[in-house]
């Protein structure tokens, strides 16, 4: 029995029923992707309902919003649509590449991507919008599919049952087409949106997580965020040793793996807010956001973080980063220690030789560091003739902090 999605028709919802878990496409997908390269060019008109397969999984991960009703910020305006696509554009070097756009709303970015000849995949979380997104599906003659889906509760770490709009990478790009590619070519795919401001650090630690390890869409190859973030949320990813109160593990860690663009910066005044329930709000019950914005600045930032092809090396893998993740959590939990004393703690390797190797003064502070020096650190540690263990509990914390 099939799911459909309120306010569509049946035949619109590709929705397998509840049990193990379910998938929902929007759009009977008669028109293929044309002119998208080879990997990207089938459509969803080849689905057929799937189960979304349950292992090890949970319906609540811990790190997902824990008010699923709080209003989120969209792009309402034209004219801003216009100029982020122009950015966009500008900032692309396929000019077939796809954009999966991520709650896209009312739509008003969507159709500004349409009209500069953009394909998009739609990821909306609010059925609210989904029949005005599939309406505009109808008229763009093939360059829009639309999927009801989270992009920001994407492959959820925990273990149960997966429920839209949930989703996992996996099936979403398998019946998009959407092939991997080796980490050393292009970006596969652009990613647009915003993130949703009272989770951005929970998701940016997620988001670390699967790059590193290779997993969730970036196990596709270097996918490309084109995200807007908080002032003070990007102004912490790009910090440095000469921001010593923003600079932290997650500035190090974004800055060694991306490459990180400030492409625009717009009020947050900019932006629409809408409730669960599609509707506009209005400036008086902007209150909860408006609490939110006093604390993070008013500005919003968009951001290009495109994966480094040279992040992974013969001592950095997808495979030993977590190790990398816990030396440097380690490191800023004690922010006025000795870089000796740290390489003292974190392994039993001879701290003078790896000093002499990294050409590091032992009596600088951990913090002034630099992020590839943080790196070049790590690797050093890791091809040590001596012991490579780690002194550090056997049961790895949990994670996502």
């Amino acid at each position: 029995m099939s799911v459909p999605v309120a306010g569509l028709p049946a035949r619109l919802a590709l929705s397998a029923s509840a049990g193990a878990g379910r998938f929902c496409v929007l759009g009977s997908g008669v028109e293929r992707w044309r002119g998208v390269r080879a990997g990207h060019r089938r459509g969803l008109s080849d689905l057929h309902l799937q189960l979304v397969p349950s292992q090890g999984f949970r319906d609540s991960p811990s790190w997902l919003p824990k008010y699923r009703s709080e209003p989120k910020s969209y792009v309402t305006s034209p004219k801003l649509a216009t100029t982020l696509v122009q950015i966009l554009k500008k900032e692309g070097k396929n000019p077939d590449q796809l954009f999966l756009e991520c709650n896209p709303g009312p739509g008003i970015l969507t159709q500004a991507l349409l009209e500069s000849k953009a394909k998009v995949i739609a990821l909306e979380s609010n059925r609210t919008f989904l029949p005005h997104l599939e309406s505009l599906r109808k008229k763009v003659n093939g360059k829009l599919e639309v999927v009801y889906c989270d992009f920001f509760k994407m492959d959820p770490r925990n273990f149960g049952i997966v429920k839209p709009p949930i989703m996992i990478s996996e099936t979403l790009f398998r019946h998009l087409g959407i092939e991997a590619v080796p980490w050393s070519e292009d970006t596969p795919l652009r990613v647009v949106g915003i993130f949703p401001a009272k989770n951005e650090k929970k998701i940016l630690w997620k988001l670390l997580y699967d790059l590193y390890s290779s997993t969730s869409v970036y196990s596709y190859g270097r996918v490309e965020l084109n995200m807007f973030i908080t002032e003070r949320e990007y102004e912490k990813l790009v910090a440095s040793p000469q921001n010593p109160h923003l600079y932290q593990a997650l500035s190090v860690l974004w800055q060694v793996a991306c490459k990180i663009k400030l492409l625009h910066v717009e009020p947050w005044s900019s932006f629409g807010v809408y409730g669960q329930s599609g509707r506009q709000e209005k400036l008086k019950n902007k209150k909860p956001l408006e609490q939110i914005n006093k604390q993070v600045g008013q500005n919003m930032c968009l951001i290009q973080l495109t994966p480094l092809p040279n992040l992974f090396t013969e001592n950095l893998t997808s495979v030993n980063y977590d190790v990398f993740f816990h030396m440097l959590k380690q490191c800023f939990m004690k922010r006025n220690f000795k870089l000796m004393d740290h390489l003292q703690l974190l392994s039993p390797v001879n701290a003078t030789a790896i000093l002499k190797q990294i050409e590091k003064n032992g009596d600088m502070k951990i913090t002034d560091l630099h992020p590839q020096d943080f790196k070049q650190l790590f690797e050093t540690i890791e091809c040590s003739k001596e012991s490579c263990r780690w002194l550090f509990d056997d049961c790895m914390e949990e994670m996502i902090m």
